[in-house]
């Protein structure tokens, strides 16, 4: 076989592997070296060449052992509504329960601070003298006649999606605060112990309390730990920690704990 043909079939058969890892991370969200490597009779060396080259391409995300999907939009508000419910509302009372008297708290978006809204809003005793701030409707409108509870709304363009302000107005709105304390929202925890999350306004604005807040919380079900979203939010080894429903593995936890972040499980 001459050179070129050689080389035209090399080509072919990194074709075929990488179409069979795309159909794995498409199928099962996840495409392991070991099993790849075995399909094809190949060196794992070679596989994750594969994936090295396939993550450049932005098709997949690295993970120890392997890859997974790359998810890089975030479901709308209603879908996720819907997406452990249970493990949200117990998120969400364990959080509120932090919250003291004369607090200026910052309430992030989503469907878990909405869960910690409405278990604030139903405690026997609601801390008195709270300052919330937020950009979400749906928080602001179950906040705002609760006694007790001043809420100021940081306005800017409604994302339709996130039901919620979103951009540079938001962003300078939080300037003219100071926070006690700040719940905050994610896009996934990676395997590496990294807070992501899908949009750079998001990333930023959640990179930003964590460094300001006197105390900053991440709140993620369990469904976000493992999840790859395209962006890592900076800063975020400066929060306090996260509230989860989820232990994570021995590995992932000693990771959290060695970025500085503690875990709230409840």
């Amino acid at each position: 076989m001459t050179d070129n043909a050689s080389q035209s079939a090399q080509r072919i058969l990194a074709s075929q592997r990488h179409d069979e890892i795309l159909r794995r991370l498409t199928e099962d969200g996840v495409a392991g070296i070991s099993e790849i490597a075995a399909f094809f009779d190949v060196s794992r060396e070679t596989i994750r060449r594969d994936l090295k080259l396939l993550a450049q391409r932005g098709q997949l995300a690295l993970v120890h052992g392997g890859a997974t999907k790359l998810q890089l939009h975030e479901p709308a508000f209603g879908l996720r509504s819907q997406e452990n419910t249970t493990g949200k509302a117990a998120i969400g009372k364990a959080a509120a329960e932090l919250i003291r008297p004369d607090m200026v708290v910052f309430l992030d978006t989503g469907t878990t601070m909405l869960a910690l809204a409405q278990a604030l809003a139903k405690q026997n005793k609601v801390p008195e003298n709270l300052t919330i701030c937020t950009a979400s409707l749906m928080i602001a409108l179950h906040l705002c006649h609760v006694p007790g509870i001043k809420v100021h709304m940081l306005g800017g363009e409604i994302d339709p999606v996130e039901e919620a302000c979103s951009g540079i107005d938001v962003l300078q709105a939080l300037e003219r605060f100071r926070f006690d304390m700040a719940f905050l929202g994610t896009g996934g925890i990676s395997p590496q112990g990294e807070i992501t999350d899908f949009t750079r306004n998001g990333a930023e604005l959640r990179s930003r309390m964590a460094e300001s807040a006197d105390e900053a919380w991440f709140l993620a079900s369990a469904e976000k730990f493992g999840r790859m979203t395209p962006l890592r939010v900076a800063h975020f080894e400066q929060a306090t920690g996260i509230v989860t429903d989820f232990k994570p593995d021995a590995l992932l936890s000693q990771t959290l704990l060695e970025k500085g972040l503690r875990l709230h499980i409840i």
